[in-house]
């Protein structure tokens, strides 16, 4: 079961409470709610054992930039008996009602992942209508999108974004505590 907090509910809260950031290492260095730690989503069942240690200590409250992809890892980790509060609005909710975010020394600022998505779903659908119209066969590149971001819509997964996670400029940045190192300090 997950239970949506606002800002206003979430600020007096966060010491009590584990607040996972579950964006990309880029993301999440580029700022960050004080006091999160980063599981990007894609580690979630890696981090499972110990999220359900942790919920046995306190709450587990689960953010990412708007909403969509904590919304996914609250119903993962509900899947597993986890309960788990949510931020309404993500990071960019807490950003603009004014609150601050930390950042990791040296972090410079990267799209959110569902932006990059965009660019590249959009880049490949245009490059395969352009060059449709001299080779043909290419417009099935605009077609495979379509179903792709079809199949994303209807899952709530998204396949390019697992790839784009994996770039470097995607990837933990100097100074960021590694995925063991997070779930460590979460054991204590």
């Amino acid at each position: 079961m997950t239970t949506p907090l606002t800002v206003e509910q979430l600020q007096p809260r966060l010491g009590q409470l584990t607040l996972i950031d579950v964006r990309s290492p880029g993301e999440y260095a580029a700022g960050h709610i004080p006091g999160a730690v980063n599981i990007p989503l894609d580690q979630l069942d890696h981090a499972l054992p110990t999220l359900r240690a942790a919920a046995g200590h306190g709450e587990i409250a689960v953010v990412c930039a708007a909403g969509p992809r904590a919304d996914n890892a609250c119903r993962q980790l509900a899947d597993a008996g986890v309960p788990t509060l949510t931020l309404t609005g993500g990071t960019n909710a807490w950003a603009n009602a004014g609150r601050p975010l930390n950042q990791v020394a040296g972090a410079r600022r990267v799209w959110a992942l569902d932006r990059q998505v965009r660019l590249v779903a959009g880049s490949l659908v245009l490059a395969g209508v352009l060059v449709g119209r001299a080779l043909p066969g290419t417009r099935w590149v605009s077609a495979a999108v379509g179903g792709g971001l079809a199949f994303s819509a209807l899952t709530n997964t998204c396949a390019m974004g697992s790839m784009l996670s994996k770039l470097p400029y995607n990837r933990p940045r100097p100074g960021t505590p590694s995925l063991d190192e997070t779930l460590a300090a979460l054991k204590h």
